[in-house]
């Protein structure tokens, strides 16, 4: 009896939600493993962490050329502030993002896909794409400008997870050989080559490098041919070196990564001082607006190379708890991915890992050239660097994740979405 009393005296959803846990219906929906809260509020302390870090890093590594520029107007907060106002716009888009589920995304993928693949199409028309260094990625939109590759990220993912679910049956090892290669892998693979083409045009070899190796290991997660994987793994690696050898200064990069210090001055001077940058750092760091490399020795330190600026101001334990937060945000991704899969979601679960995928695949390509293990790419470290078109994306690809896994948990109650 006090049982029912304390039920009664609750809210009716509160009822509601009570009658649907105790149901035996219910009991059976949730899998083992899957989490029954109401949100992830660790995904959004973590998120909250890096973009923090980024914008003092972006502050940081901008304040002197920002106060000495005329494109700034000598404003030493330039940076921060359009950086913050970039926070404030994705945090605005994503809550509106995180409002749509996933079966609406399901059902519009080709839409987003069509309309970013429109634009890396746009931004190779003279007079719609502007140049900068050479290269064509940015649409002008008055005091800002719109990355599409930044978009194509997102769109591969979805498109990816929903052709995977579409064609599910081709791309197993129970259809012949040639079956799954010209019905399954094969259409991907045509568009995913008329992405590539396109992005390589700006040119953006690591957006092409993270587009399409994102959008195959999603095929690859959805149970792909084993038979299909090492062929085009093998093809993929053979282009990759055709296009570095073909491009001198893609060649130039290889010779400058692996001895840097034959050239510090010339192919090897930004991988110099990022390493200079990172030495100086120690454990503990200079502290805070301390370094010295954001001071035109280091070029690029407040976009691809902040996180030599964020080593030599806050040490490794900083650069420790910046690369433990992305790789926290991976796994949760694959776990988000793992529960919806046992929740009989599978485009839920392919964009979960997807997204996890993306977000390992940039992160670590960055990281590697800030540290020297690979030679430098265009690529932004997601959430921290400074650029508006980054930002935007990350928070609005977060978002879906966060809508994935909030969905996990109305399943594992019991609840419909």
């Amino acid at each position: 009896m006090m049982t029912l009393k304390r039920v009664g005296a609750l809210p009716r959803e509160w009822a509601a939600r009570f009658s649907a846990l105790m149901s035996p219906g219910s009991a059976r929906v949730k899998p083992r493993g899957v989490a029954v809260g109401e949100f992830d509020s660790a995904m959004l302390w973590v998120v909250a962490l890096l973009v923090a870090v980024g914008l003092l890093m972006v502050y940081s590594s901008s304040i002197a050329s920002a106060s000495e520029s005329r494109f700034t107007r000598s404003s030493a907060t330039y940076f921060l502030l359009r950086q913050s106002l970039f926070v404030l716009m994705g945090s605005v888009l994503a809550l509106f993002v995180f409002d749509t589920s996933l079966r609406t995304w399901e059902r519009i993928t080709p839409y987003v896909f069509g309309i970013a693949f429109v634009m890396i199409v746009a931004v190779l028309v003279p007079g719609i794409g502007r140049k900068v260094n050479g290269a064509s990625r940015w649409i002008p939109l008055g005091p800002f400008s719109l990355q599409p590759s930044e978009l194509m990220k997102l769109a591969m993912v979805l498109f990816a997870a929903r052709y995977a679910v579409t064609k599910r049956d081709l791309l197993h090892a129970a259809q012949p050989l040639k079956q799954s290669l010209l019905r399954g892998l094969g259409p991907f693979l045509l568009v995913a080559l008329m992405v590539s083409v396109l992005l390589l045009r700006e040119p953006d070899f690591g957006a092409t490098m993270v587009v399409l190796s994102t959008g195959l290991l999603i095929l690859f997660m959805a149970g792909l041919d084993y038979r299909l994987v090492l062929p085009v793994v093998v093809v993929g690696l053979v282009a990759a070196v055709a296009l570095v050898w073909l491009e001198p200064y893609r060649l130039e990069r290889i010779f400058g990564f692996l001895d840097p210090w034959k050239e510090e001055f010339g192919k090897g001077y930004q991988l110099t001082q990022s390493l200079m940058a990172i030495g100086r750092g120690g454990i503990f760091g200079l502290g805070l607006g301390a370094g010295v490399s954001k001071h035109y020795y280091l070029p690029e330190a407040h976009t691809d190379f902040i996180l030599a600026v964020t080593a030599e101001e806050l040490g490794l334990v900083g650069v420790f708890i910046v690369i433990g937060a992305y790789a926290w945000l991976v796994w949760r991704a694959f776990v988000i991915g793992r529960e919806a899969r046992q929740l009989e979601q599978p485009f839920a679960a392919l964009v979960a890992q997807g997204i996890g995928t993306l977000f390992g695949i940039q992160s670590l390509i960055n990281i590697a050239v800030n540290m020297g293990f690979a030679p430098t790419k265009g690529l932004t470290l997601p959430l921290m660097s400074y650029g508006g078109s980054g930002m935007i994306a990350s928070l609005v690809t977060l978002s879906i994740l966060l809508r994935i896994d909030w969905e996990n948990r109305r399943l594992a109650r019991g609840f419909k979405v």
